[in-house]
């Protein structure tokens, strides 16, 4: 809008002293001064236009990196998936709903079984594929209004958002065990893991994230030790454990 108003404002003055120094006048001169004149105005309006263009280039470049540097904020960067900071605002804000909604949100918290192995034996860039595949698998899996984040190392997070019943949340943790379960094809071998996942309900379990996660990965360490990939929910005894906490 900014060049259009400035082409409108300068073009009838550029035009009208071009026409009048082609005019008839008593002398040369008139006609060498307005042509001057309609010269320096037009490269005015080209100095200004050049100006305009670099400030609006350079407003978008600052919004582009402002937004980029948002996003690696809230995004873990080797699956992206979401980070600790953006499922807290995700909680928050699936909370709200649930609220009005009269429904429930489980805190799946899921723990790799058997990922260390892959690191020792075949490398990191192996662990770094069978990762990037995990989250791939996690957001086939759930549903547009459940998130997907990844904590750091083998431990991931999936919110399941509109639960009625405990059912609900372990159907997809089933699932969950089931798909991440499968074979991962990295580079000419066939590696396989588990996963383990312990379920936290609000707000039966609790109101803030960090209390259910905790509560969750009470039950995630409890399935562990039952022998691994399986899903238990957060009892009274993990509850206890992430109030003390």
């Amino acid at each position: 809008m900014c060049v259009i108003s400035l082409l409108l404002a300068t073009l009838p003055t550029v035009t009208a002293l071009a026409l009048h120094a082609f005019t008839p006048h008593p002398g040369p001169v008139h006609a060498e001064f307005f042509l001057i004149e309609a010269f320096i105005v037009a490269m005015i309006t080209g100095l200004s236009l050049q100006t305009v263009a670099h400030l609006y280039r350079t407003a978008v470049e600052h919004h582009i990196a402002r937004h980029d540097l948002a996003l690696l904020a809230k995004t873990d960067a080797l699956t992206d998936l979401a980070n600790r900071l953006s499922l807290r605002e995700f909680f928050q804000a699936r909370m709200v709903a649930a609220k009005d909604a009269d429904s429930q949100i489980a805190v799946h918290f899921l723990d790799l079984d058997g990922f260390k192995a892959i690191n020792d034996r075949h490398g990191h860039p192996a662990g770094d594929a069978v990762l990037k595949e995990v989250a791939r698998r996690l957001k086939a899996i759930v549903r547009s209004d459940d998130v997907v984040a990844r904590l750091g190392g083998d431990e991931f997070v999936v919110l399941q958002a509109d639960v009625l019943q405990d059912t609900e949340a372990e159907f997809i943790a089933r699932r969950i065990i089931r798909e991440i379960s499968k074979p991962y094809a990295i580079g000419d071998k066939l590696l396989t893991i588990s996963v383990s996942v312990g379920i936290a309900t609000a707000p039966r379990m609790g109101l803030e994230l960090e209390r259910l996660l905790t509560c969750a990965d009470s039950a995630l360490y409890r399935a562990k030790a039952a022998g691994k990939a399986r899903a238990l929910f957060c009892v009274e005894v993990d509850a206890v454990k992430s109030v003390a906490a």
